[in-house]
């Protein structure tokens, strides 16, 4: 090689390099079932307009009655389950660069939801068993408003020795480069995101959590410090990390100082400094770069055009993880995030346009 001669420069990675199953997230699913109701459908069930409730004994028949609606959608929901089916949006090419490990019943709604992830193009591999029936969020939409009700069942079966630890089911583990688990998935199974977190770490790959409620900081909060030095990169909304910020006894409500302190926490892999990611809304988004805390503001909206804004946080993690998987820095992992959040909230549910318009 003639000693002018330049070596060729590295290609840079775009979405042609990316590989089936880069992407593992594992989480709850559940089969988000939307109709519009009036506000005695609401009143028979003691549901408020705007509200997200776990289903209790009462709302048992709700389901079946939404149901029996004529103009039903059925969508595949969960928190985890929606960010990686968003990333994979995002993404477009090749489809099942996303993963996606939870438990469902073998029933009807089962059937339904795993139809609605292949449509997403979201390689799904459900633990599926027979005692406990499919997960299900009732969307009751009145006006411009949602009520949500969800019923876990099925979700809350998830087994490690069943599934996680079966061979071909690791192998998709061990393929991923991105790892993404909801913070309510604490509530099913911490043991399996352990398992994950520790092959992130001693792989050197990337492990990301969300703190998802503010409940979690709270009344799981042993598990969530186990798995929390295993952690490269959280996300939280402002409320999720000052509830976080008390039960750490961090004394401060100042958002960036939180997400200072929740950065310098100890981390089993130095090799890479933690992120965090806290999102305040229509304020701006609060990151940590290395030792310093930046802001990012969010896309201007006009209010008229919100529609729902349920999804946004799961969005803005779908949005992220579609660059993360590509390796690209931070910054565009953000441009990506408030993207998605911003398409998401202009439409009912966690849905979006058969195409992104991100460039």
């Amino acid at each position: 090689m003639a000693a002018n001669q330049s070596k060729p420069k590295k290609p840079k990675l775009d979405k042609k390099t990316l590989s089936q199953n880069a992407l593992f997230g594992m989480g709850n699913p559940l089969l988000d079932i939307s109709a519009v109701v009036d506000k005695d459908f609401l009143d028979k069930y003691g549901l408020k307009p705007n509200d997200q409730i776990l289903a209790e004994d009462k709302h048992k028949a709700l389901f079946e009655e939404l149901v029996k609606k004529n103009s039903v959608e059925y969508h595949a929901g969960g928190s985890t389950q929606n960010s990686v089916k968003i990333a994979q949006w995002m993404i477009q090419q090749p489809h099942k660069v996303a993963t996606f490990f939870g438990c469902i019943g073998t029933d009807h709604f089962g059937e339904i939801l795993k139809r609605k992830t292949e449509e997403a193009h979201v390689d799904a591999r459900y633990y599926e068993q027979s005692e406990v029936p499919t997960g299900t969020c009732a969307a009751c939409i009145t006006g411009d408003n949602r009520s949500l009700v969800a019923n876990l069942a099925a979700a809350n079966c998830y087994n490690k020795e069943k599934h996680l630890d079966l061979e071909g089911n690791w192998e998709l583990v061990e393929k991923a480069s991105v790892y993404y688990i909801a913070g309510f998935f604490l509530t099913v199974s911490p043991e399996s995101i352990m398992k994950v977190a520790k092959h992130a770490s001693d792989n050197n790959k990337i492990f990301c959590l969300n703190l998802s409620a503010p409940f979690i900081s709270t009344f799981f909060k042993e598990p969530l410090m186990k798995v929390m030095p295993f952690v490269d990169i959280l996300f939280g909304n402002e409320m999720e990390a000052a509830t976080f910020a008390r039960e750490q006894g961090f004394e401060t409500e100042d958002i960036g100082e939180i997400a200072r302190r929740t950065q310098s926490l100890p981390k089993v892999n130095e090799s890479r400094q933690r992120t965090v990611v806290f999102t305040q809304g229509k304020d701006e988004t609060v990151v940590t770069k290395g030792d310093k805390v930046i802001t990012f503001p969010v896309l201007d909206i006009d209010q008229n055009d919100i529609v729902d804004t349920n999804g946004a946080g799961d969005a803005f993690v779908g949005g992220f993880l579609s660059e993360l998987v590509q390796c690209q820095p931070l910054e565009q992992c953000i441009r990506a995030a408030h993207y998605a959040a911003n398409v998401i909230i202009r439409r009912t549910g966690c849905t979006f346009p058969q195409k992104p318009d991100f460039h």
